[in-house]
């Protein structure tokens, strides 16, 4: 799901449709376009997505043997997955090199808070339910607030009931499904002071992710650009020993290196030193 733009700078977004089940070569195609037209490409994929999927984008990597796409599959519901890679497009707008900016993903992921309202808890097998979740969810009327990420938690929805929200000031996305309550919108966000509300037709694929269509799913984020900027660009950079692009944190997003034990130069000049001898 492509959330619309943000802000006026936020880069659009391309939709890989149906790369598994369209021909191989048309697929390649595509990627090798996409490649060459803008240099770096970063997929963000659901760890949820079929495994087809998950193949043919590793599959189109290796054929087209880049390490200039970075396949990033961060473990966050699809409203979650959706805002994430809006925060990448906001800050594809700004003077930060491709190897930070797939790198930031990883950092961002951990200002984000994600879940939904579920009518039923019977069929989600992506947040631990304990036994007695799943006996009230066959009560009628009973409804759940679950929280994915960043901490799992499951409460049945009551007067007290209560999810932990963000320590930050946050916006909130919602998504309605076939599910009619105002618990998000008139209790939820209000306890977790977000400072703006926006609401957003709900991503195909979570009736799926949390197993009922009856839902309302919620997430809150980092709306503004310059905070996203500060983030990013405050933490210390390194440059891989590999591939020799500055990447956040100990792995390469591109080449997966991660760091050896000793100093040892980079890949490039290991092959300008061959080229010289």
């Amino acid at each position: 799901m492509a959330l619309p733009p943000q802000d006026e700078r936020t880069l659009p977004a391309v939709v890989l449709r149906d790369v598994a089940r369209r021909p191989l070569e048309q697929a390649l195609a595509e990627m090798q376009a996409l490649v060459e037209h803008h240099g770096h490409v970063i997929v963000v994929c659901s760890q949820a997505a079929p495994t087809a999927v998950q193949r043919r984008l590793h599959t189109l990597r290796s054929l087209m043997e880049s390490d200039r796409i970075a396949l990033f599959r961060p473990d966050l519901p699809p409203l979650g997955l959706a805002v994430l890679a809006r925060q990448l497009r906001q800050l594809a707008s700004c003077d930060i090199s491709p190897g930070v900016l797939a790198s930031a993903g990883r950092l961002l992921v951990h200002y984000i808070h994600a879940g939904a309202l579920l009518s039923s808890v019977t069929r989600l097998d992506r947040v631990p339910v304990g036994l007695k979740s799943h006996a009230k969810s066959w009560v009628p009327g009973s409804q759940f607030g679950v929280l994915a990420h960043p901490e799992p938690q499951l409460v049945r929805i009551t007067p007290e009931a209560a999810l932990p929200g963000p320590e930050f000031g946050t916006w909130m996305l919602v998504a309605k499904g076939q599910l009619q309550s105002d618990w998000v919108t008139g209790t939820l966000a209000p306890s977790w002071k977000v400072q703006g509300l926006r609401e957003t037709p709900l991503p195909a694929e979570s009736p799926g992710w949390w197993g009922t269509g009856k839902l309302i799913e919620f997430c809150s984020y980092l709306p503004d650009l310059s905070v996203l900027y500060q983030l990013v660009t405050s933490v210390r950079r390194s440059r891989c020993h590999w591939c020799g692009i500055d990447v956040i944190g100990d792995r390469c997003v591109f080449c997966s290196a991660i760091p050896p034990d000793h100093d040892s130069p980079p890949r490039k000049q290991l092959e300008n030193r061959t080229a010289v001898g």
